[in-house]
């Protein structure tokens, strides 16, 4: 991206994703970029951290001056990392990054991939919050769902967590899972519960292509109860007083995540490690609104070969074209609970949001939109059928 503004306050929030590709095993529902490399095996962690951080060198105009608000290490499973690497990941970031001074740096973790005593030195080394892939308590959902831990594996993890001085804690829960009743279903969420989470994301499974679950489709609970475990776990989730603020994401109040609140409000991120993805805003000497989405090398061993290579670590990249900028800012904006101010639609999009009115009073007729003059947001209907009110909303839907 050339010509863009490097003043900060024109762009939006800028946040930092962090890929580590390797995992024990692939999950038969995983669509990331994820390789199995069993428990033996010994990472180059030295290597993949020097990449790392040539890799957000080469990054780094991209970022424009802005502090970075967040970051989330995801995966593939970063527990599978010494809490020295990150360590050294994060003493090279702020020696190259301004950092807000309450910055939010999240690490996800597995329970089955857990030596004892290495939250202590995540939490040492300047990580704040965890994310624990627990998905279930259930031995034959766990066992259905290809994991490696158990259900009592997944508590000792949240009490050594705890131990280590962690007090911001998202659980990761599934729900629609082989064999699941809806009894199952809300006693994974009780013994959640009895946990005492700050975050909770409870997402129904879905059968997405490339996994062995798409190939080999296990047998899922019928619709219509699955509607029943999604009714009774919201009421269970607000009874506790957790609060839906996205499609899948409960939190106690003042515990949302930063990191996603970032990509749900359409803000600027930057990512590295292999197969990761950016986002970056920027203005052209016209003042028009520009936005590049950016991936790295996916398979591992390419994206390290990349660190000697004249290409750098970015495999492509693309400029969001005028057209479909309402759509891009739709899918995440409208994943929100709150929605979005009517205001902000034309700062984002580049599109005055009367080109939709007629679509947006279609959805409003249909029940997809809640009737407000100041905001887009969709109603409990709307959410649930997400999809067809980003069709209404998009550009193509436009006249």
């Amino acid at each position: 991206m050339t010509g863009l503004t490097r003043d900060a306050s024109a762009l939006p929030p800028l946040a930092l994703y962090v890929h580590v590709p390797w995992c024990v095993r692939k999950c038969p529902y995983c669509d990331f970029n994820s390789h199995g490399v069993g428990r033996a095996a010994e990472l180059p962690e030295a290597e993949y951290l020097a990449a790392l951080l040539d890799d957000l060198d080469a990054d780094l105009p991209l970022a424009a001056g802005r502090r970075l608000g967040s970051i989330f290490i995801g995966g593939g499973t970063p527990s599978l990392m010494s809490a020295g690497f990150y360590e050294r990941f994060l003493d090279g970031l702020v020696r190259r990054l301004p950092l807000a001074e309450d910055i939010e740096i999240t690490l996800e973790a597995n329970p089955g991939t857990l030596e004892r005593g290495r939250f202590a030195g995540y939490r040492r080394a300047g990580i704040n919050r965890l994310s624990l892939g627990v998905q279930s308590f259930q031995p034959t959902q766990l066992a259905a769902l290809g994991r490696i831990h158990s259900g009592e594996d997944a508590v000792a993890a949240i009490e050594e967590a705890r131990a280590a001085g962690f007090d911001n804690l998202n659980l990761d829960l599934m729900h629609g899972l082989p064999e699941q009743t809806p009894e199952l279903a809300l006693d994974d969420l009780e013994r959640a519960l009895a946990l005492a989470p700050e975050h909770l994301s409870w997402y129904q499974l879905t059968l997405e292509p490339n996994t062995e679950f798409h190939s080999r489709p296990p047998a899922l609970p019928e619709e219509e109860m699955l509607w029943d475990i999604q009714d009774l776990g919201h009421e269970r989730l607000e009874a506790a007083g957790f609060v839906r603020y996205e499609i899948s994401a409960y939190a106690r109040p003042g515990r949302r995540s930063r990191h996603n609140l970032n990509y749900w409000c359409f803000g600027d991120y930057l990512g590295i490690g292999a197969g990761s993805h950016g986002k970056l805003s920027g203005f052209d000497e016209s003042g028009r609104l520009r936005i590049e989405r950016r991936w790295k090398a996916r398979q591992p061993e390419a994206y390290l070969r990349r660190r000697h290579d004249p290409r750098g670590f970015v495999a492509g990249h693309i400029e969001v074209g005028d057209d479909e900028l309402p759509l891009e800012f739709a899918m995440n904006a409208l994943r929100l609970v709150e929605g979005v101010a009517m205001r902000d639609w034309p700062a984002h999009t580049a599109r005055p949001l009367a080109v939709l009115e007629r679509r947006l009073e279609t959805a409003r007729n249909k029940g997809l939109l809640v009737e407000d003059a100041q905001r887009l947001q969709a109603s409990p209907q709307g959410l649930l059928f997400l999809n067809e009110l980003l069709a209404l909303v998009s550009e193509s839907g436009a006249e």
